[in-house]
C-alpha cells in the first residue's frame, strides 16, 4: 500500500464522527475504511504519518490540521 500512500494520488484523509478513515483521491473517489483492530492512538498516528507525506489531513473535530509543522 506504500507507494500510493502519497500526495499524489491522495487529496485529503480524515477521520470521520465514527472514527473511520476517510481517503479522498485526486480523482474525487472516496474510500471509507472501519479499522477497528487499532486504538485510536494508532490511527491518529496513521494521520500523523499521511500528513508527513504532505497530504491535508483533517481531524474528527473539522478543523484542518496546518501541513506546517
Amino acid at each position: 500500500m506504500k507507494p500510493w500512500l502519497s500526495k499524489e494520488y491522495i487529496q485529503m484523509a480524515y477521520l470521520n464522527e465514527k472514527d473511520h478513515l476517510v481517503l479522498l483521491f485526486k480523482d474525487n473517489v472516496q474510500n471509507v475504511y472501519n479499522i477497528n483492530d487499532c486504538s485510536k492512538k494508532q490511527l491518529k498516528n496513521i494521520l500523523a504519518d499521511l500528513k508527513s507525506k504532505g497530504i491535508v489531513v483533517q481531524d474528527k473535530s473539522g478543523g484542518f490540521m496546518d501541513n506546517k509543522s
